[in-house]
This record gives C-alpha cells, sequence and structure tokens, in this order.
C-alpha cells in the first residue's frame, strides 16, 4: 500500500534522499568518485539530478549499478510514484549534450546516462528499441543496458535489485514494510552514517509512516528508531516544523501568542505526521492528556 502523502505541504524531498542513497551504494570506492548534486548546466535553470565524477582512471569498478561508469556519469532519478517517460529520456540525454559542450574537459566519448526509477521502464525501452533501434538487455536484475547510441546508458529499476547489493536505492521506496524500514535505520545506526544520511531517513520515514510504528516496536534497550532519528538530526528538524506551523496558526488566528517550544513543538511535528500519542510520548516524555489536547488544536 502507498504510504507517501499528496499535499504539497508533505511533498517528500525525494531527489535530496537519492543524493544520500547514490553516496552509500558506491561508499565502498572511497575518494574514487566526486558526487555533485543539482548540476547547473547554465544561468538557466537546467539542472542534471547527480554527476558522479570517476577521479582515479586505474579504479575498477564491480558495483552493479556502476559497471558502465566513465569519467563523467550523468544520472537522472525519479521519484516512487514516478516513471521515466520519452520525452524525459531525451530531455536528460540533451542534458548530457550540453554537459558534454559547456564543461571543461567533457568528453562525450568518456560518458555515461543513467536512469534510475522504481518500475519497469516498459515503455521507454519499447521506444529505444522499436524507434531508436537501440539494443536494450537487462545484463544483471534490475539493470538494462542500452546500447547503440552515443554514448552508454542504462536504466535502472530499482525494485528489482538485491537488497544485499543496493540496500540504498532499495530502500529509497515509500513501499517499504516494517522490518524493511527497521533493518534500514539499523545499518544506518550500525555504520554510524546517521547524521550523513538525514535527508534519505526524512524521506523514507515521512513516506512509510504506517510502517513506521510497527519498526518502532521492534527497538530494543541499545537501539531505538527514535535515537536515530535524533542523531540525524530529525527531531530538530521537526521542531522547526512545528514552530513555523505554529506561526502560520497564530497569523490565520490573529493570535500573539507563541505554539510553545522545545518538546511541545517536536509533539505538534510528530503528530502531524501520522505519529500515535505512545510514540510521541516516547519521544517527548509528555503525558498522554497533553498531547491528546495538542492533537486536537
Amino acid at each position: 500500500m502507498d504510504n507517501s502523502s499528496d499535499s504539497q505541504e508533505d511533498r517528500i524531498p525525494w531527489h535530496t534522499a537519492f543524493f544520500d542513497a547514490i553516496r552509500m551504494e558506491l561508499e565502498e570506492y572511497g575518494g574514487a568518485f566526486e558526487f555533485i548534486a543539482e548540476h547547473q548546466l547554465s544561468s538557466q535553470p537546467l539542472r542534471i539530478d547527480v554527476v558522479i565524477i570517476k577521479k582515479a582512471k586505474g579504479v575498477q569498478v564491480k558495483k552493479n549499478i556502476a559497471e558502465i561508469f566513465r569519467r563523467d556519469n550523468i544520472v537522472e532519478y525519479k521519484s516512487p510514484d514516478d516513471s521515466a517517460s520519452v520525452r524525459d529520456f531525451y530531455k536528460v540525454h540533451g542534458y548530457a549534450c550540453l554537459y558534454a559542450a559547456l564543461e571543461e574537459g567533457a568528453d562525450m566519448r568518456d560518458m555515461t546516462l543513467t536512469i534510475v526509477q522504481s518500475r519497469h521502464p516498459r515503455t521507454l525501452i519499447s521506444h529505444l528499441r522499436e524507434t531508436c533501434r537501440y539494443a536494450v538487455a537487462e545484463k544483471l536484475p534490475g539493470v538494462y543496458i542500452v546500447s547503440g547510441g552515443m554514448l552508454p546508458i542504462q536504466i535502472i529499476d530499482s525494485r528489482r535489485l538485491s537488497a544485499g547489493e543496493n540496500l540504498w536505492l532499495k530502500g529509497l521506496s515509500n513501499r517499504l514494510n516494517a522490518r524493511e524500514l527497521w533493518s534500514l535505520t539499523s545499518e544506518i545506526d550500525r555504520r554510524g552514517s546517521s547524521p550523513r544520511l538525514g535527508a534519505y531517513l526524512d524521506a523514507i520515514v515521512r513516506a512509510n509512516k504506517r510502517s513506521l510504528e510497527e519498526a518502532i516496536g521492534m527497538s530494543d534497550g541499545a537501539l531505538t528508531v527514535e535515537k536515530i532519528f535524533e542523531r540525524a538530526g530529525l527531531i530538530a528538524k521537526w521542531e522547526a516544523r512545528a514552530e513555523a506551523r505554529g506561526r502560520a496558526i497564530g497569523e490565520a488566528q490573529g493570535e500573539t501568542r507563541g505554539e510553545g517550544k522545545g518538546l511541545e513543538k517536536a509533539a505538534r511535528n510528530a503528530l502531524a505526521e501520522g505519529a500515535s500519542v505512545e510514540f510521541v510520548q516516547r519521544i517527548t516524555g509528555l503525558d498522554a492528556e497533553a498531547i491528546a489536547s495538542l492533537r486536537s488544536q
């Protein structure tokens, strides 16, 4: 079942989360790559989602999602409820051409193009085969290699990737069950990566609200989901959101008083994110009656 929200206020920053995920997928290669988010091609609003620059020529990359990588690698990401259309493909291909034309030292012969999405690219693959006359083959589970064009291209269906090899991209979903969410947060804590993955955690938690409560129930004394949130800075972010919402409510009602501080702010925002009274009580220490009154306001 889809856990995502459609409201403008709750729009989830999937692209920022994807930037975290792709870095973690290639973490084992250390300094071999440089990652650039929303690379601006010109003074106009033309931005590539991610550019991955291979800095060391001698590094052999065996990672399934990066075997085709060359020096400059253009990556387009589609959020879980989106997919790359034929028009999107030509747009991103155009970005690659602009990158080759505008970037110092860029060479189309040393570039690749990757499209990542969470569904089978059936329509796009059909177009590439029948109209463009490209060869398309699923070289590895979820990794479709497109050959016959100006540069190597791959389309990745993250749902078909192995959780063992692609934990971070596989987890970038709005359909995680409680066990999957718990495994992700546990691995993040094990690596001590919470501060680096704030955007990633924020996205998957907000997108999988219905699985969150059950995942919290899997917590033990040494490790809790709440602790991971705190280490990632999410509690502070919730407080900031609550403060902003409180100001908006106060202005709308013509009130001069504030909406409270500290734990009350976190409680308000956690409730707005769909958390239960029991969960809010655990992370704030407020009594259930006070939390229930916040919910009714």
